[in-house]
């Protein structure tokens, strides 16, 4: 018997093997959890999940765009028909235009910012939206974040904003749904590990390289560590915590000089 055994669940935002949410779909299956998966609209996109999905028995791989209301309650209607109940829901989705993380962040453009938080941030809020009528007292959601939502990180720019956004979004979420329905959420702030994110990102080699000059482990992270995390946080051994921003990054963050 395994830690998810019997409990069923949906992670949103897998991109490929390196995704950070597949490191944690990847745990969650092994202790026994059932998964439901999205994907961006698109052949290349389902080809990429479902080389992943389908392996670990996936019974659901469906498209959803979480930018369109239409296609996020379509998504969650569909697991609802097959699971009615969901023990946890991982939210992995961000995105902002290649522009805003090259240019200075005063230069944003009100488009951009908009698309950066609505898919960032908002996606989030619209899936417990979606979600609320199916999670089972003592679900769990998460979402992950990064440093640069609370310090100054060169190249993260709008992104930032966008995580603080989402940072705060986690304790109001947590705040309503502890209060209607006992569920509790959670966001992991990661350390910098090599996704299709972070290719985004200018001076990222730098970031990785600075890491382990300041890391209380000297070291960087690595992706499965993240993985465990979440199958921490999504499962019963963290029944008593909510509102958490769960940082794994060897100790970085608590660093002062």
């Amino acid at each position: 018997m395994g830690l998810m055994t019997g409990k069923k669940g949906v992670v949103v935002g897998v991109a490929n093997d390196h995704s950070l949410a597949w490191y944690i779909a990847e745990m969650l299956h092994k202790e026994g959890a059932e998964i439901a998966f999205n994907y961006l609209p698109g052949e290349k996109m389902e080809r990429r999940v479902r080389k992943l999905a389908e392996p670990i028995g996936a019974k659901l791989i469906l498209p959803c765009d979480v930018s369109k209301d239409e296609d996020v309650e379509r998504f969650m209607g569909e697991v609802h028909q097959a699971y009615d109940k969901i023990d946890f829901l991982v939210h992995a989705v961000a995105f902002a235009n290649r522009d805003c993380l090259t240019n200075r962040f005063w230069e944003t453009r009100r488009e951009d910012f908009k698309q950066a938080m609505d898919i960032s941030c908002y996606s989030l809020v619209s899936l417990c939206q979606k979600g609320f009528n199916m999670f089972r007292e003592g679900a769990s959601v998460l979402t992950l974040s990064y440093l640069g939502s609370v310090k100054f990180v060169p190249g993260y720019n709008v992104m930032g904003v966008c995580k603080a956004a989402l940072e705060s979004t986690v304790r109001y979420l947590a705040a309503d749904m502890g209060d209607l329905r006992r569920v509790r959420v959670n966001a992991i702030s990661a350390g910098p590990c090599r996704t299709l994110s972070s290719a985004g990102i200018g001076g990222f080699d730098k970031i990785l390289e600075h890491y382990p000059t300041k890391s209380p482990l000297r070291r960087n992270i690595e992706s499965d560590e993240v993985g465990k995390s979440g199958l921490y946080l999504c499962s019963d051994l963290s029944s008593g915590v909510t509102g958490e921003i769960h940082y794994v990054d060897a100790g970085y963050n608590m660093v002062g000089w």
